[in-house]
């Protein structure tokens, strides 16, 4: 029966052995990575990622980060390529195959077959005196001098290696094309990550009502405006319908709470002049950051001097950004 002890030192145990085969990796970064960069940055194709068995799965998980970063990939199955699949490899592509040993045998048959179309093929390999290193005419080592695993047999230490070098050379093509956090966005439209850096006041505000009285309105419509709007606010606009202040529920709440009468009393009179505006170019998370620095939850939207709105602060919360 095992222990917790035991349980907790096989697991530092395979942490620090796939720690040790990463820390080693730095020093299989030469000539060969170097020219591999520059071959898939310069084709004007795509980038084919084959493998088979775990290190497929590596390859497909490449190919996802190369394609959100702007390098155009595809996944190829090693066993499907020589049952059909080879149709993928179009004449500018270059192609990459995974593997650990370098040796097997549907790597042994693709990659004469890869070679006569003509395509530059670039090995990410443990071995690097294997067949497929031999054969490649640019070889990314992914060396590791044993599994994580036990009996030195289940893929761990090796397809960690293969997913770090594949990384590397991700950020490398990042890096080598300036590529920006706006072209990220651009290809994560619909993630977090991309609304943080695309999503505007103005994909906001739209949904909502704008709330507004005039400057010589009574307090009675005020409330029923605030209310109406369902915003907590309402902006309060002059006889040009330029804003001149806000009204939140706050504000009116400070004021029956003070026994104020409201009987004589006009929007103008409790407003907030020179409030916190926004225009609708303005990112949704800075607006976000506004907002909890000076404690509020909404900001008006204000374009060309002209009142267009109001953003809440659940309108930002609904996108999940923050």
């Amino acid at each position: 029966m095992k222990t917790d002890e035991n349980i907790i030192a096989t697991a530092h145990r395979t942490i620090k052995t796939e720690y040790d085969a990463v820390g080693k990796l730095k020093n299989h970064i030469n000539s060969d990575f170097v020219e591999s960069v520059k071959l898939i940055y310069n084709s004007k194709g795509r980038l084919i990622v084959t493998g088979i068995g775990k290190s497929a799965n590596i390859a497909q998980k490449i190919v996802a980060t190369l394609n959100s970063t702007g390098t155009p990939a595809i996944f190829m199955h090693a066993t499907d390529a020589i049952h059909g699949d080879l149709g993928i490899i179009l004449p500018d592509d270059v192609v990459m195959c995974i593997s650990k040993s370098g040796n097997t045998p549907e790597i042994k048959v693709l990659l004469p077959l890869i070679k006569n179309f003509g395509n530059k093929i670039i090995a990410m390999v443990s071995e690097i005196n294997s067949f497929l290193a031999k054969n490649a005419d640019f070889v990314i080592r992914a060396t590791v001098e044993k599994e994580a695993c036990p009996n030195n047999l289940a893929p761990t230490s090796s397809t960690t290696a293969q997913l770090v070098m594949g990384d590397a050379l991700s950020v490398c093509l990042l890096d080598y094309r300036s590529f920006t956090d706006m072209d990220f966005a651009k290809y994560h439209p619909g993630g977090t990550l991309g609304k943080k850096l695309y999503l505007t006041v103005g994909d906001l505000f739209i949904r909502n009502e704008a709330p507004k009285v005039s400057v010589n309105a009574e307090i009675k419509d005020v409330i029923i405006e605030i209310s109406s709007k369902r915003l907590g606010v309402t902006a309060v606009l002059d006889e040009n319908d330029k804003l001149s202040g806000i009204i939140t529920d706050g504000d009116l709440r400070r004021m029956l709470e003070n026994n104020v009468s409201t009987q004589s009393l006009k929007a103008s009179d409790i407003m907030t002049s020179n409030p916190r505006i926004v225009s609708p170019e303005m990112l949704a998370v800075n607006a976000f950051g506004l907002m909890k620095k000076n404690n509020i939850t909404q900001l008006v939207v204000v374009k060309d001097a002209i009142y267009k709105g109001v953003v809440h602060l659940h309108d930002i919360l609904k996108e999940g950004i923050v």
